[in-house]
């Protein structure tokens, strides 16, 4: 880094908001950031507990910060209290990025469709058009869904509750719903795989996905958003098949940064240097996920 943290009354601030907090790796990310490009800024966690998200938020717009992300269990709440929702938000219905604006608005993103797309992009390969079957079909499904549907991918969704996915797919014209026991049925036409579920995540359930990627062609890209870990099982079995890989922790960096820009004013820069950083944190004894 090539400056020692100075705060004073022209220092930029933003944080995260959630309950708890304490887990989360946007500070580390940011202020590494912040220290590289030499800004005069800060990020900070900020525990908010549920039932005074209304109050926090007001009283750190009121305090000056430029903005803060969401995180669990307040995304509804934000949902709620923006004057003003990007595209990116409505497409979504979530938002995890609020801005304070110059005229005294809120303004909510969402961050993850586009993040999770710009990920995919920065392992070569560019996202247009094909199909993309999502396992899964939570709010991280829809923010994809949506920045896929965007681009004039096809998607189709399988998770274990099918009412789940016919639900997501009643809000985003454009998806198809297969069943998940069927997903594999469908493997050899897409382009993209993307799992949005827990499966494979460090402490989650040990369920086996409903597909054989033998049936895959050999140009499909494997995705998984899970990053702890970083080499999940799909991962291992797609690489084992001679598949294209792309992990979560891309997905965490390139939708921070969409953030980072909107608060500070200049683009972060996204690359190893940040990604070893938030490796080595995620390795480390008291890394939690």
């Amino acid at each position: 880094m090539e400056r020692s943290l100075r705060i004073d009354g022209h220092t930029a601030l933003a944080g995260v908001i959630g309950w708890p907090v304490a887990h989360s790796r946007s500070p580390l990310m940011h202020n590494f950031w912040l220290a590289q490009g030499g800004i005069n800024g800060a990020y900070v966690p900020l525990p908010v507990r549920p039932g005074t998200f209304d109050t926090a938020v007001k009283g750190l717009q009121a305090a000056g910060f430029r903005g803060v992300n969401v995180t669990i269990p307040h995304k509804e709440s934000a949902y709620r209290i923006v004057d003003r929702l990007d595209r990116s938000a409505q497409r979504s219905g979530s938002v995890n990025t609020l801005v304070f604006a110059a005229d005294g608005q809120i303004e909510g993103y969402s961050t993850d469709g586009d993040g999770f797309v710009a990920n995919v992009e920065a392992h070569g390969v560019p996202v247009r058009g094909g199909c993309a079957l999502l396992l899964g079909a939570g709010g991280a499904a829809r923010a994809i869904a949506a920045s896929l549907l965007d681009r004039g991918v096809q998607v189709i969704i399988a998770n274990r509750t099918r009412a789940r996915a016919e639900a997501l797919a009643a809000l985003l014209e454009g998806i198809e719903v297969i069943d998940w026991a069927r997903a594999g049925d469908v493997l050899a036409g897409c382009t993209l795989l993307v799992n949005t579920t827990s499966i494979g995540m460090e402490g989650a359930d040990d369920a086996a996905f409903p597909l054989d990627l033998a049936q895959a062609d050999a140009g499909l890209v494997v995705c998984d958003i899970v990053y702890v870990p970083r080499r999940t099982g799909l991962l291992q079995l797609a690489a084992g098949h001679g598949l294209r890989t792309v992990d979560g922790l891309g997905m965490l960096i390139h939708q921070a940064g969409l953030g980072f820009e909107k608060w500070f004013g200049a683009k972060p820069a996204i690359g190893p240097e940040v990604e070893a950083l938030l490796d080595a944190d995620l390795r480390a004894p008291h890394a939690g996920g």
